[in-house]
């Protein structure tokens, strides 16, 4: 395991003391530096966001969309606001979200074209893997939506980050990917170019909630937010955490490489709200529509 001039200390999850054990889990969710988040994220497009008033309970309103929770956080100017992800798939149109007690909510999602990509790939088993290699996945595959569904009560810290490399942006998100000619799920994350080596940081305080070597990913991270907010760093060359491990915005979770399913050193970053994964260019700020 790698060292990273962050100084990380161990934070493990049932012997760290936060704001949210002291009993302030919102905190910790205040709109950071006065943005107001709605301005910010509200990207209501299919793999986009959209932030939805909730209005001025005393309480946080708890509030899905479809089978999933979604984040609530108070906004700078005070009110509730939902921030839902939008899944790929979804049609463009009226939508509603459901608030505990108090019914639907709508919410009109608009419409984006995303563009293709084609990929020549030397393994031909990174397209079409053997009955070993696809049970391998699958097995693989669950973990992953097991951990994107997740929704911790606490945090998140913060909504709107950093990118967590310094290189420029190679591929952006929702391409439409064809592998050696055969079209493949969409791009569900931002590829930055990076050296092998590059440190990786996270963008906001949170848990480690996988620490593994995947079959197309490769050395892979997630890390858990807090209500459904999950990042997720793959094609790493080293870690530099744990599972388990409590992590701070700017810590060091792993080296950018080239393992798995990739063509050369970089690093692909995703962002999942409510288990729907979402362009991260939202939340740095490079959103283009």
């Amino acid at each position: 395991m790698g060292q990273s001039d962050f100084s990380i200390t161990r934070r493990r999850l049932l012997g760290a003391t936060s704001m949210w054990a002291l009993g302030a889990p919102w905190l910790a969710q205040a709109a950071p530096q006065g943005t107001f988040i709605e301005r910010t994220l509200n990207k209501p497009v299919p793999g986009g966001v959209a932030v939805v008033d909730l209005g001025e309970a005393a309480q946080a309103p708890r509030v899905s969309l479809g089978a999933h929770r979604v984040l609530v956080i108070r906004d700078a100017d005070q009110r509730w606001k939902a921030i839902a992800g939008i899944d790929l798939k979804t049609a463009p149109g009226l939508h509603n979200l459901s608030v505990h007690g108090a019914g639907q909510v709508p919410f009109q999602v608009g419409s984006k074209r995303y563009r293709e990509q084609r990929i020549t790939l030397k393994n031909k088993s990174h397209v079409n893997p053997d009955p070993q290699q696809q049970a391998r996945f699958e097995r693989e595959y669950k973990e992953q939506m097991e951990a994107y569904a997740s929704f911790r009560t606490e945090g998140p810290s913060n909504v709107v980050f950093e990118k967590p490399v310094p290189g420029r942006l190679t591929s952006p998100f929702g391409l439409r990917r064809f592998f050696n000619g055969e079209e493949r799920n969409p791009h569900s994350g931002l590829d930055f170019a990076a050296a092998t080596g590059t440190q990786v940081r996270v963008p906001a305080d949170g848990v480690v909630s996988i620490v593994a070597d995947y079959f197309f990913n490769g050395k892979t991270v997630f890390v858990d937010h807090g209500q459904g907010l999950i990042t997720m760093y793959c094609h790493l060359s080293a870690f530099d955490v744990r599972k388990g491990d409590a992590v701070r915005k700017g810590d060091v979770v792993g080296r950018s490489g080239a393992t798995g399913r990739a063509t050369g050193p970089h690093l692909h970053w995703n962002v999942s709200l409510n288990n729907a994964r979402v362009d991260p260019a939202i939340f740095i700020g490079t959103f283009q529509p």
